[in-house]
């Protein structure tokens, strides 16, 4: 027998062992039933694009929680209400860890630095706060009023022009634009710049916002096989770090144009969010945790990357379906006629009377979730979970978007049907409708929870193509064409 020869059998048997032992691991360890998977590799080449949908299929097949073994990772997928509870809830210290990708390690300045990766302890306590309290609560919310009206009133004015040339308005882009405009603007204020700067600077997070979200939902060896991170071998963390060189520039002009105006006196300083986080990091902290510059710069970076897509394409996906369904269009036109008026712009004070808008948002956000699983967790522990182990360090994944559909739960799960509710719930409809989809009927986690006349342009095609990503984007952009004589500007 040749050497070639040998190696070959050498090769055979030892694929076949480790294809015992893999086997014999998930049933001695009493891990979640799931697919076995190749030697070495797992379930990598067997792995769909659309990972939510493929997901969803092998829990239709093991159950409600499955594992599957991803490279040298355990990957751990559940996909009922009452198990995203189990791991969100009641045992949420366990599961409060996170697997922290590779490209985001490198985004997110070492992945200590922000909320998102942060696991829980005082400095977790003091980002959090300081985001809640500072710049999302009723006082943060306040303060920026105004920005919210000026950025909102300018979206129509261009949605009037581009109603009367006639022109076809890509509602993504233009409702990023907006929703980036808002963001930046309540992180530090109006003091960038004229309008122009400030569309500018607009313009540049983007390009850099879809180039991130795109790197983070990039499949990486190194999030596979961690031993081979340190190789870096599709370049990914090179790429990130690059990305985050170009965020850091853009912080660092920002930081340096407030710390240059306060030190020249005049005009007090804008009590904004980056102001407190400026006066914050001077004082270095709380006393409990330190609060350093760059901990400034991950949060930007936070609310930045995490607060403009997941809003942009969550408006995109809503016109998309009002669209294809124009019965309910014409509802949330006739509401609006009704509450606001047709020589009238909607203000933030008509939209607790926007009920059944309010239910299309709530609508939209169980069929097209933003995260569609969530951001990975990760046990510190061995935890149990419906009687299965989950070993630590596992990545945790909760299948949001499978939960939202599953037809044990929602009847017609599959089409829009404002002011819907769970099929174990519809007779508790009157106190529902107050709160569509809260939390406590855990089957709902869509995070962690003028009227115009819109008509495509000739030839084009409506479809509802999902592209999955870290975030749920639509695969073909919605253009469409406003009636002008339905845009109050």
């Amino acid at each position: 027998m040749d050497a070639t020869a040998t190696l070959l059998y050498a090769g055979l048997l030892l694929a076949s062992l480790l294809y015992l032992a893999a086997v014999l691991r998930r049933r001695n360890g009493n891990l979640p039933p799931g697919p076995t998977g190749l030697p070495l590799v797992g379930s990598l080449p067997s792995l769909d694009p659309q990972l939510h949908a493929y997901f969803a299929r092998l829990a239709g097949r093991y159950g409600p929680i499955f594992s599957i073994r991803l490279g040298s990772k355990l990957g751990v997928v559940v996909t009922s209400p009452s198990l995203a509870r189990e791991v969100l809830r009641d045992q949420d210290l366990l599961f409060s860890s996170r697997d922290v990708p590779d490209a985001a390690r490198s985004i997110s300045y070492g992945g200590g630095q922000n909320i998102v990766w942060n696991p829980v302890g005082p400095t977790w306590r003091l980002l959090r706060r300081v985001c809640v309290r500072e710049m999302l609560g009723p006082a943060g919310l306040d303060n920026v009023r105004a920005l919210r009206d000026r950025e909102f009133r300018a979206t129509l004015r261009h949605l009037h022009a581009q109603a009367a040339a006639g022109a076809p308005v890509d509602v993504g882009a233009q409702m990023f634009l907006t929703t980036m405009n808002v963001i930046t603007g309540t992180l530090w204020g109006g003091n960038i710049g004229d309008e122009a700067q400030r569309a500018a600077v607009g313009k540049e997070f983007r390009h850099l916002v879809a180039e991130i979200t795109e790197m983070l939902g990039a499949p990486n060896v190194s999030d596979f096989f961690p031993a081979l991170a340190r190789f870096d071998l599709q370049g990914i963390r090179r790429k990130s770090d690059v990305l985050k060189e170009r965020f850091n520039q853009m912080f660092a002009r920002i930081i340096e144009q407030r710390v240059k105006a306060e030190q020249a006196g005049g005009e007090p300083p804008a009590q904004d969010f980056l102001e407190y986080m400026l006066r914050l990091e001077k004082e270095g902290g709380d006393g409990k945790a330190a609060f350093t510059m760059t901990n400034v710069k991950a949060l930007l970076m936070d609310m930045v990357v995490g607060g403009t897509e997941t809003t942009s394409n969550t408006v995109e996906w809503a016109m998309a379906e009002l669209m294809r369904r124009p019965p309910l269009l014409a509802k949330v036109r006739k509401e609006l006629d009704a509450v606001v008026g047709r020589d009238a712009v909607v203000e933030e004070s008509h939209l607790p009377r926007l009920q059944y808008l309010n239910a299309v948002v709530k609508e939209t956000l169980r069929l097209h979730p933003a995260l569609p699983l969530m951001v990975p967790h990760c046990p510190d522990a061995d935890a149990t979970v419906a009687g299965y182990r989950v070993p630590a360090g596992s990545r945790v994944f909760v299948n949001v978007w499978a939960i939202m559909r599953d037809p044990e739960v929602w009847k017609g799960p599959g089409g829009v049907r404002p002011g819907a509710l769970p099929a174990r719930r519809r007779r508790r409809r009157r106190r529902a409708e107050a709160g569509l989809h809260r939390e406590r009927h855990g089957a709902t986690l869509p995070f962690g929870s003028g009227a115009f006349d819109w008509e495509l342009p000739a030839g084009a095609r409506l479809d509802l193509e999902e592209k999955f990503a870290i975030v749920m984007k639509k695969a073909t952009p919605l253009v469409a064409r406003a009636d002008a004589e339905a845009v109050q500007a």
